[in-house]
């Protein structure tokens, strides 16, 4: 799992903890929080029924968490700017298309406050694991050397087209376009491509294996600044320019060093979250009140440091190229390949 995913993943059990807090403590007031036909349905029900689902003691397990690395923060005198957090949370939105990021906290109901503050401590437990990660070099020329494939950059051919659905509207199009025609304007007159066709047509930069063959193999084909077409495809016919070449690219260690460190780096810190919660919880005093949770939080066995801080073995491709901001052809397309 990407860290944009583990992000993502913890934003959703910050939702349900903001949740619960807004339904136990919030609200306007009054014994009854709803009526159906006149039939009220008490706060005290509701409250009972949502303190006793299986989410409450996941629920209260968060928060109990949250205030153990809060703790440590202030305890340890580790700082966490604000400038660190939007950088955290800058460089997590880039990784989703346009307005995906927005719409996920959407649906699970989260404000930007939320995301603050789960990246806020998940920034603390960074600096609190980073004594105990060693990433050497020898560590990283042996992933390299077991991965180096996953580095290689395919060729790549960036390209616009305009789509329509029979041959004599393409040779139309195709004509006023090498009469001087704007690609923009064309576009957005005549493409039935209602991804690109706002945008000119720009497919951005692709490789072999993401669009359809057709498409493909006229696009690899043509030679830069070359307007080509019309090219039938199971979409329609296409008028297609390629704008833009770039060849395979051979990785070397050099090239991939920094970005497979960060990878290992990555690795090693979600092997050591865990043991050092762990730590966290077993040194504190968790007093438990009601008897629903007593059995939450029982006594933790000391876990010693780990003897070596080493990353995880070279086993997956880097998550940083894995969950990379996908290339514009990634957006649905009636030149993708379906």
């Amino acid at each position: 799992m990407s860290r944009t995913h583990r992000v993502v993943a913890a934003l959703g059990t910050a939702a349900l903890c903001t949740s619960l807090a807004a339904c136990s403590g919030g609200g306007s007031g009054g014994a009854n929080i709803a009526a159906v036909n006149g039939q009220a349905i008490t706060r005290a029900d509701f409250d009972h029924k949502l303190e006793s689902s299986p989410a409450a003691k996941q629920i209260l397990n968060q928060m109990v968490q949250q205030s153990l690395i809060d703790q440590y923060a202030r305890d340890k005198k580790i700082d966490v700017s604000q400038a660190d957090i939007d950088k955290k949370e800058a460089e997590t939105r880039a990784k989703f298309p346009p307005g995906q990021f927005e719409q996920i906290l959407k649906n699970q109901g989260l404000s930007e406050a939320d995301v603050q503050q789960i990246l806020r401590q998940q920034l603390i437990l960074e600096k609190a694991v980073a004594p105990q990660v060693h990433v050497s070099d020898a560590d990283i020329k042996a992933y390299f050397d077991k991965n180096h494939a996953v580095f290689d950059k395919p060729e790549q051919v960036k390209a616009r087209h305009i789509l329509v659905a029979d041959l004599p509207k393409a040779n139309e199009v195709l004509a006023k376009l090498k009469a001087g025609g704007s690609w923009d304007a064309l576009a957005k007159q005549y493409s039935t491509d209602p991804a690109s066709k706002d945008k000119g047509g720009e497919l951005g930069y692709f490789g072999r294996g993401q669009m359809v063959p057709q498409f493909q193999d006229a696009a690899f084909g043509a030679k830069v600044g070359q307007i080509i077409g019309p090219i039938k495809s199971p979409f329609g016919y296409h008028i297609i320019e390629v704008e833009d070449k770039k060849p395979a690219v051979k990785a070397s260690l050099a090239s991939a060093h920094d970005q497979i460190k960060q990878q290992l780096t990555q690795q090693a810190e979600q092997q050591q979250y865990p043991i050092f919660l762990q730590q966290l919880r077993g040194a504190a005093k968790i007093d438990v009140y009601d008897d629903r949770y007593k059995d939450l939080f029982p006594p933790v066995t000391p876990v010693p440091p780990p003897a070596s801080g080493a990353p995880a073995p070279a086993s997956a491709a880097p998550a940083a190229a894995s969950a990379a901001p996908a290339p514009a052809t990634a957006a649905p397309s009636p030149a993708a390949t379906k």
